[in-house]
């Protein structure tokens, strides 16, 4: 049996502030972290640390959700202030995060690692000066050969990507859930499949 993780967590949702950015495939993480929210009554909405957060109790787990308001590639900086501010250690922060090396749909957990060529990844890595995180990955890359990353992470998706889309959104969310519930490698031996859905 799993002991209960009275810690409190830290769930950062990368992405980008700003209309023009809601839809697009470089800000599912603020998209699964309003999933989170969502699903127990919350809104992320508090300004705080350069941060949008709201604090949620998950089966009695406390949790800051917080989508970081300061452009991808300064990511770090957000997250570094509410580890800080709440007290937070970094094994105890899990990232929600887009990935173009991975297929349209799938999700990859991951316990720590290098950022794998995410900017946002390599911010919070490079502010915290740890890789010891937990780290959501959800994939974006289409089925063509991928000639332009920034433009295709930051153009929006498509109407036929949706189903899709709204799928691995609530599976991030799931699996974050199970994280708290009963540890990283419980969610990596659920999620981590080869397969999109």
């Amino acid at each position: 049996m799993v002991e209960p993780i009275s810690r409190l967590k830290l769930v950062a949702g990368l992405g980008n502030p700003g209309f023009e950015y809601a839809m697009t495939p470089h800000n599912l993480g603020f998209m699964a972290a309003d999933r989170i929210a969502e699903a127990w009554g919350a809104k992320i909405s508090r300004p705080e640390s350069r941060s949008l957060t709201t604090r949620v109790r998950i089966d009695g787990i406390e949790v800051i959700l917080a989508k970081p308001q300061t452009f991808m590639n300064l990511s770090g900086l957000a997250v570094g202030r509410l580890l800080d501010k709440y007290d937070v250690e970094v094994k105890d922060l899990i990232v929600l995060v887009d990935d173009a090396d991975l297929p349209f749909g799938t999700l990859r957990i991951r316990e720590r690692g290098s950022a794998g060529g995410h900017n946002g990844l390599k911010s919070v890595i490079g502010v915290t000066q740890s890789d010891r995180f937990a780290r959501v990955r959800m994939g974006v890359k289409p089925e063509h050969p991928l000639e332009d990353r920034a433009a295709h992470v930051l153009g929006r998706f498509r109407k036929a990507d949706f189903e899709t889309l709204a799928a691995m959104v609530d599976r991030a969310a799931e699996a974050v859930e199970l994280i708290l519930r009963q540890g990283i490698q419980a969610a990596m031996n659920r999620y981590n499949r080869r397969d999109a859905p």
